[in-house]
């Protein structure tokens, strides 16, 4: 099951490898959120979105809130394919919620790990800047 995380477990969040520097209450102000897939009462995979206007260059342009698009900043997963499961759920959740969401991209690290997930999972390369990479899913 695909959910927002309840405030306990954003202690989840000390696990990102992305970016664990990111504060809980900046991931879930206003234009921001936290997901988490649970399987068998366990949480299996996170990610936190941002909404914003624009796809992002770098993590800065995450301030910049927005309602157009989409942003999987980071995503880490305790269990097997739960990250492409979640990845793919919550693009599929978030277009049938919000509307007016009209991209869904993400703001990846400069590791061929990321490329190979974002690619394997059906996204499309979309640039490379100075400290991250945008890959975006197409959500029908």
């Amino acid at each position: 099951m695909i959910r927002l995380a309840t405030i306990e477990e954003l202690v989840h969040i000390e696990n990102d490898p992305v970016r664990p520097h990111i504060s809980k209450e900046w991931r879930t102000r206003s234009g921001r959120e936290v997901y988490v897939l649970e399987r068998d009462n366990e949480i299996a995979a996170c990610i936190c979105v941002a909404y914003t206007t624009e796809v992002p260059t770098n993590e800065s342009d995450l301030e910049f809130v927005g309602n157009e698009v989409a942003v999987f900043y980071t995503v880490w997963s305790y269990k097997p394919r739960a990250g492409r499961e979640l990845v793919n759920g919550v693009a599929e959740l978030i277009s049938m919620q919000r509307k007016w969401v009209n991209r869904f991209v993400t703001l990846s690290p400069l590791t061929e790990m990321a490329e190979k997930f974002h690619l394997k999972n059906g996204a499309t390369f979309l640039a490379k800047h100075k400290d991250c990479q945008n890959f975006e899913y197409i959500v029908c």
